[in-house]
């Protein structure tokens, strides 16, 4: 069965090293980089519902594909941002409807959930220059945080076959060798 890797978690954990790491050691697997709607309004709820239930739609088509799939960022995102507070809307309902689906999908399913142990490490990896969605400090990081890893503890919960890791990357080099572990990457 082929991979279906999501790597999620909070500004300045290292979402995109650790994507692009996978990537470049996963033979024949693709990237996907989403970014999510930057409209925080009722009208943003309904993109992302649709933008997500057609990713869904396209994971299924993609089942019969040999090729494992990376995305930095999907969903679970959405549902993040919003639990903290970051939309003028609530986006359970959607992502309730959308987690289904996703753990239902014919793939070895991994969510890879993002952290730091050390906060104030977000200080140093938030001090680089981006245009982002939303501000980058300390104290979003640490919400954020906190809500990525409930959500985390709720999938386990909810769906035993789907792989959820939680992973500090404080130190990358400690973080690949658990990752290379996991994948089987020599």
């Amino acid at each position: 069965m082929e991979k279906l890797i999501v790597v999620e978690g909070p500004q300045g954990t290292g979402k995109t090293t650790l994507a692009n790491y996978l990537r470049e050691n996963l033979a024949g697997s693709n990237l996907y980089r989403l970014s999510g709607q930057k409209d925080k309004t009722m009208t943003g709820k309904l993109a992302s519902s649709k933008m997500y239930h057609s990713l869904n739609k396209y994971l299924k088509e993609m089942e019969s594909i040999p090729m494992d799939m990376i995305f930095d960022r999907t969903f679970f995102s959405e549902q993040a941002y919003a639990c903290c507070g970051y939309k003028e809307y609530s986006f359970t309902d959607v992502y309730q409807e959308l987690l289904k689906d996703f753990a239902s999908l014919k793939y070895d399913i991994y969510i890879i959930v993002l952290y730091l142990e050390n906060s104030d490490l977000y200080l140093e990896r938030l001090k680089r220059d981006h245009h982002s969605y939303q501000a980058f400090s300390k104290d979003n990081s640490l919400d954020q945080q906190n809500k990525y890893l409930e959500l985390a503890h709720e999938i386990k919960e909810k769906y035993p076959h789907v792989h959820v890791v939680e992973l500090a990357m404080d130190d990358f080099t400690v973080s690949y060798q658990k990752i290379n572990e996991l994948f089987g990457i020599n």
